[in-house]
């Protein structure tokens, strides 16, 4: 997974706010958690989120499954002077030198798992590491963004050095299919290179109950960006949940 897109990656996602995101993270975790401490970013992809959350001071590991998008990762690392410890681990088979005291999972990387089984593996292994009181947030896209939103659209995204054609297919239980084609220009021609990715949905309930089965309290689903409730045309919900 993100095998190719991972040198694309961070040139398509420039609409993301990640120090806006970081603020509001921070102040969840403050209001609801144990403070500052050791933090896991959690399917950390190219290392954004974590480095604004070590810049809020945070002591931060970021773990992914893809090799290459850790590659990226670590390349900033370099180029920032970052203390990040990155780690290329499968979320459902976490396993962590020491505990953590919070733990992020952004931008519906949960809707990657491709069973509610591994949903409950990735939430118990968060659960083991994590201490008593500390706060697990995450969110995920919801069953109106994947319906209405995603389905069985295309896009099209462009800059200077790449064109991005991607397709949708809608599929059983609010599943999207993703078809994502790069076209790389160089020189005079274009390198074509492809690559297949499909979100899963899971309701409210199945996530509350998977949370509760690994030893979290729901303390709240929010809105994106807000501590407002979400609404039927909510597009990306955040959970909060604490350590029992």
């Amino acid at each position: 997974m993100y095998s190719l897109f991972a040198k694309y990656y961070d040139a398509f996602t420039l609409d993301v706010d990640y120090a806006a995101r970081a603020q509001y993270l921070c102040s969840l975790i403050e209001k609801y958690g144990k403070g500052k401490g050791i933090l896991l970013d959690l399917a950390c992809g190219t290392g954004s989120m974590s480095f604004e959350m070590e810049r809020l001071g945070f002591d931060v590991i970021g773990a992914d499954i893809s090799a290459p998008m850790l590659d990226e990762a670590m390349n900033k690392k370099i180029a920032c002077g970052s203390n990040v410890m990155f780690l290329n681990q499968d979320m459902c088979a976490l396993d962590l030198y020491g505990t953590i005291t919070s733990c992020i999972c952004t931008l519906d990387s949960i809707n990657h798992l491709d069973s509610l089984q591994k949903v409950q593996e990735a939430f118990e292994k968060v659960s083991l590491f994590m201490e008593q009181g500390g706060v697990f947030l995450f969110d995920v896209n919801t069953a109106y963004k994947h319906r209405e939103i995603l389905g069985d659209n295309a896009f099209i995204f462009e800059n200077d050095t790449c064109f991005l054609a991607w397709q949708n297919e809608a599929g059983a239980n609010e599943s999207v299919h993703m078809y994502l084609d790069f076209f790389e220009r160089q020189g005079d021609t274009y390198l074509r290179e492809s690559e297949e990715i499909t979100e899963y949905y899971y309701s409210e309930a199945q996530l509350q109950s998977a949370l509760e089965t690994a030893g979290f309290a729901l303390i709240g689903i929010f809105e994106d960006m807000s501590e407002n409730a979400p609404t039927s045309i909510s597009e990306r919900n955040i959970f909060v949940c604490k350590k029992v």
